[in-house]
């Protein structure tokens, strides 16, 4: 056994339906085991000789001690044996010829039967919990409804934009139903003719200053430094046009100062937080309602809507980005469950194994260290990466495994953890 080489050792183990793993310095004592014990299971039992017949009791006489070893006595006058105990099944899945085919064991040796069924494993991996799916349904509706409502929200910005023009042509319209002071003549021609001229000034002042204010709003080429005109300016251009005094341009800052109506320009002194109540104070005049070309407020308005639009993005993208998260999240613990009871059986069938061969003195200890187990199941560059999930494949085992009981001892000068396989008892209490 010594003298095979690693690749023959596998050859054999494959020849005798056993799959090995790597075969390492740590491992080749377990596989030589391994083959060792495969190769007596395959070996032809030596046929044990027949005993001879010896004949039962006489009807109605005693000789009740010899007929002990039988199951009874029939009219044959012979009874067959009790059928012996079937040892329990390898843990490597062997059939019952293989079992079959073993020796019988020695005087010193037991048998032990175990209860008839397959042999208990850990639970199945448990599935993601329903308030998990619940939360990951709920949150793809609620993103799903935020995208619909971000789409809305932006062709409402959109068509609020775009539905500024009417503004101005309101504003036109409340200006030539104001009334006029006449300074106290009361003929209607003076009158028609001062409201006349003063509604042609303000309409002009209003149409100067909305048309100040779009230029600077749509890109300034006038250079402007401010959309606040000043008095001294407007008074200049409005003068120009209508051929207006300065004592009517006054009296119209006057009226707006003193009208209750909102006509679309606005009197700004010094400080433009402080309210103007005299036209003393007025500095500048500045439109309420700047005046822009279509492309320009379809510029403004798109603007404005992408500039939302960025920002709900930016939060649905956040939302999104967490969804993506806590699913990863779960796909990977329970891919880590599931390698971790797959690490548990593995576990299992390694101590379980270990025991066996103890019982049949190829092993010189019934136990096996942990770090052992550790080494012969996971390769060393696998090791770092399997850590999480042999720390709770261990940890589940010394919590949910009544069969392998953790140990201290000794070996080799040093203090070691080590697992014992616990073999239950054949009766319990209560059939005694």
């Amino acid at each position: 056994m010594a003298g095979l080489s690693d690749l023959e050792l596998r050859r054999e183990l494959q020849a005798l339906g056993f799959r090995p793993g790597p075969i390492t310095d740590t491992t080749r004592d377990v596989y030589r085991s391994k083959l060792r014990r495969l190769r007596a299971e395959a070996r032809p039992p030596a046929c044990p000789p027949r005993p001879a017949p010896r004949p039962g009791p006489a009807a109605g006489g005693g000789g009740g001690d010899l007929g002990a070893p039988w199951a009874g006595a029939g009219s044959r006058g012979l009874a067959r044996p009790a059928a012996p105990l079937r040892r329990r099944a390898s843990p490597r899945g062997s059939s019952d010829e293989d079992e079959a085919a073993r020796p019988a064991p020695g005087p010193g040796r037991r048998w032990w039967a175990p209860p008839p069924g397959p042999r208990p494993g850990p639970p199945a991996p448990s599935a993601r919990p329903e308030a998990g799916r619940r939360l990951e349904r709920w949150l793809s509706r609620l993103l799903l409804g935020a995208s619909l409502g971000l789409l809305l929200a932006f062709l409402g910005i959109l068509w609020v934009k775009m539905g500024a023009p009417s503004a101005p042509r309101e504003a036109e319209d409340r200006m030539k139903l104001l009334p006029v002071d006449c300074d106290g003549k009361t003929d209607k021609f003076c009158q028609a003719k001062q409201k006349a001229a003063l509604l042609e000034l303000l309409h002009e002042l209003y149409n100067f200053l909305a048309i100040q204010a779009g230029n600077f709003e749509c890109g300034n080429p006038e250079k402007l430094k401010t959309k606040c005109i000043p008095v001294l300016e407007a008074q200049e251009h409005v003068a120009n046009v209508t051929s207006s005094s300065s004592a009517k341009f006054e009296a119209a800052l006057t009226w707006i100062l003193s009208s209750n109506k909102d006509v679309g320009i606005w009197l700004k002194g010094e400080d433009p937080s402080e309210p103007v109540t005299t036209v003393d104070q007025v500095v500048c005049l500045e439109s309420a309602r700047p005046r822009m070309g279509v492309g320009c407020r379809l510029s403004r308005a798109l603007l404005t809507a992408v500039t939302h639009v960025l920002i709900l993005f930016w939060c649905l993208a956040f939302l999104w980005g967490l969804l993506i998260l806590l699913r990863y999240r779960w796909r990977k613990l329970e891919e880590e469950e599931q390698a971790m009871y797959e690490m548990v059986k593995k576990i299992i069938d390694v101590v379980q194994d270990h025991y066996v061969d103890w019982e049949q003195d190829m092993e010189r200890y019934p136990y096996v260290g942990i770090l052992h187990v550790r080494d012969t199941l996971i390769p060393p560059q696998s090791r770092r990466r399997m850590k999480r999930v042999w720390d709770r494949a261990v940890e589940f085992l010394a919590s949910n495994e009544s069969r392998i009981q953790t140990e201290s001892h000794r070996v080799a000068g040093e203090d070691m953890l080590v697992w014992r396989w616990t073999k239950p008892s054949a009766f319990s209490d209560s059939e005694r």
